[in-house]
């Protein structure tokens, strides 16, 4: 799940919580809102978490480069 399903259960959780007044038998809709809004917000951590981790460059090898000497030997 990318960053966009996480923040569409964020959005449909708090559409279920808080603006609607269902009612159902067997399912309370408000708490299904919350629980939908929390696994929004837990998969928005762990997605930034590992995106975090992918940004993170790799320290740069230096490479030495040794040029040889430019004046002429024996002269």
């Amino acid at each position: 799940m990318g960053l966009g399903g996480c923040i569409l259960l964020i959005a449909v959780g708090a559409i279920l919580t808080f603006a609607t007044d269902w009612e159902m038998d067997g399912l309370n809709v408000t708490v299904t809102g919350v629980i939908m809004m929390a696994v929004g917000l837990i998969g928005v951590a762990v997605f930034t978490s590992i995106a975090r981790r992918r940004r993170a460059a790799p320290p740069v090898a230096q490479t030495t480069v040794v040029e040889p000497d430019q004046q002429p030997r024996g002269y």
